[in-house]
């Protein structure tokens, strides 16, 4: 395509000039390298593109004809070239991605932030939704890639590990659990428990590790949202369990953050992508990012 390229902007800068040796000279090869290169040209279509002159060379009536063509092809070819460039070297582009809630207001901001300053150029798009919604953003190609829990091997997807999140207990500063250091599981389950909905991992995981205790789960409220989890607990209407990275929005003097043990919950948070799906330099430039604040986290 390259070369291809070189034999039209040849042809197009003869048939400005009208002179090989004045061409030659403005595109900065020899004007023997010209003449081949417009010889290969003519080779390719079949047909003389200039009649030669002692003094100075024409168009023949084929070279009028390919003239406008040619002209729109360099033109639209050096605008897609230019395109490319710009989106290999993140001068612009778009990055998407679907993140769970408690990701987006942790690690997120200080990875758009940084982003956006080195790249400026780059347009960052986010999407809050809970694990289930971010497996079908992935799947349908409606984010570059997610940023969650797989609940579950899925042939379609691809993860890896960011980084492990801890669940712990939210409870009122009156509360004789938050007088403690930790809590055990069993212990939590005596009380009224504040509980994400069935289809966010926590709510999995905390299910998932009280079945294998033989332990129910007693519900007083299921919420979408951990602020209102937080909110809930905050009015003394139950204990929440949510991830550790929630103690950081949580504001308030009168909750405090217990750890739980016996046994520890831990979620693993992932950058979800779909097998069959290359991230673009922005997205890629995006993840190596998020790893960095993380870790820093961490």
């Amino acid at each position: 395509m390259i070369e291809d390229m070189r034999h039209i902007r040849a042809f197009l800068a003869v048939a400005r000039i009208g002179n090989f040796t004045r061409a030659a000279s403005e595109l900065h090869v020899s004007q023997s390298a010209l003449t081949v290169q417009i010889r290969q040209l003519e080779d390719s279509l079949g047909v003389s593109l200039f009649d030669r002159g002692k003094r100075r060379v024409s168009l023949t009536e084929a070279g009028r004809d390919v003239l406008a063509p040619l002209e729109r092809i360099l033109v639209e070819t050096e605008a897609v070239v230019s395109r490319t460039r710009e989106l290999t070297s993140l001068r612009r582009g778009l990055v998407t991605m679907a993140a769970l809630p408690s990701i987006a207001v942790q690690i997120v901001p200080q990875a758009i932030q940084r982003f956006t300053k080195l790249h400026p150029g780059v347009e960052v798009r986010i999407r809050d939704v809970v694990a289930e919604k971010i497996i079908e953003a992935v799947k349908n190609e409606q984010v570059d890639f997610g940023i969650g829990s797989s609940l579950h091997l899925d042939v379609e997807l691809k993860t890896s590990l960011l980084k492990v999140d801890r669940l712990c207990a939210y409870a009122p500063k009156s509360h004789l659990i938050a007088r403690g250091g930790s809590v055990t599981l069993l212990e939590l389950a005596a009380n009224p428990l504040i509980v994400t909905g069935r289809d966010s991992g926590v709510r999995g995981l905390v299910e998932e590790a009280l079945n294998r205790a033989e332990c129910p789960l007693t519900i007083a409220y299921e919420t979408n949202y951990m602020s209102t989890a937080l909110a809930l607990v905050k009015a003394g209407l139950g204990i929440a369990i949510l991830p550790d990275a929630v103690a950081d929005l949580n504001k308030a003097e009168d909750i405090r953050c217990v750890e739980i043990h016996k046994p520890p919950l831990s979620r693993k948070i992932e950058i979800i992508q779909k097998k069959d799906r290359s991230l673009s330099p922005s997205a890629v430039e995006m993840v190596a990012i998020l790893r960095q604040v993380s870790a820093r986290k961490d």
